[in-house]
């Protein structure tokens, strides 16, 4: 092992079973390595795809790393950040004892991120003809047990609030939060303030459970036709996510200027 403090990132993504959210995941590796290189990236998944952790984690032994940035592609910390990615590195760990590690906090509220919310939201407000005071937004939040990350989206969704023109933004959950997404949307409606509602599922990629909030807009519209729907777009392989990642990782000049002896 060098003797030189040698970085190296390790990508952990959920992992889906469609296949362009699986590709937009990669194409984020690719660009986070090219915007921190000479720092080498490896991606791993912990469902449904490979490469795993014990795997890319031994493509960046390979590489000669000896200290791994963790680094959890999540947008809020639950589970898989508390235990399940953790337990997963101690493992690598064990078979590496020589190699350090630190785990990045997950995106939250980082400024690049909020930027890209607040771009994906205007976006979609620019296609709504109804006035602001007739307009509202429905942030939606993938769900989780943890009291945490429910909180976590809900700041955000007031971090937003201050960040768009329009009469009301609320939260809402997928699922294992309340309240859920038809729920809220129906409390909405009913009030006759309104007249647009946009929705934005606070999401990093194309996957099922998008397409799944697609589809209770879909039925949202039945349900209430006097209303106009609009579906913001997730977040999507941008260069604000790898900015945060990059910064939630603390990849200074310093851990570049230290592993400029790797070969990538």
């Amino acid at each position: 092992m060098s003797e030189f403090r040698s970085t190296g990132v390790l990508l952990i993504g959920h992992g889906t079973r469609e296949a362009k959210g699986t590709e937009q995941f990669f194409q984020l590796g690719r660009r986070l390595e090219n915007r921190l290189r000479p720092v080498p990236v490896e991606v791993s998944l912990l469902e449904f795809q490979k490469p795993t952790i014990a795997e890319a984690w031994d493509a960046l032994m390979a590489r000669k790393v000896n200290h791994v940035h963790v680094a959890p592609l999540l947008l809020f910390a639950a589970g898989h950040a508390k235990q399940d990615i953790p337990s997963a590195i101690a493992e690598c760990q064990s078979r590496w004892p020589g190699v350090t590690t630190d785990q990045a906090r997950p995106l939250s509220r980082h400024p690049s991120i909020v930027k890209l919310v607040t771009d994906r939201l205007q976006r979609a407000l620019r296609q709504v003809a109804e006035p602001p005071k007739r307009t509202a937004v429905v942030m939606v939040g993938r769900g989780s047990h943890d009291p945490c990350a429910a909180a976590d989206m809900r700041v955000m969704t007031e971090v937003i609030r201050r960040r768009v023109n329009v009469a009301h933004v609320a939260t809402a959950f997928y699922a294992m939060a309340l309240p859920r997404v038809p729920d809220l949307i129906d409390k909405v409606a009913i009030t006759g303030g309104f007249d647009a509602i946009v929705v934005h599922p606070h999401l990093l990629f194309e996957g099922r459970l998008y397409q799944a909030i697609s589809r209770q807009i879909a039925e949202a519209k039945l349900r209430h036709p006097a209303i106009q729907f609009y579906l913001s777009d997730y977040l999507g392989p941008e260069i604000e996510v790898c900015e945060a990642i990059a910064a939630r990782c603390d990849c200074t000049a310093t851990d570049a200027s230290l592993s400029g002896h790797i070969n990538d």
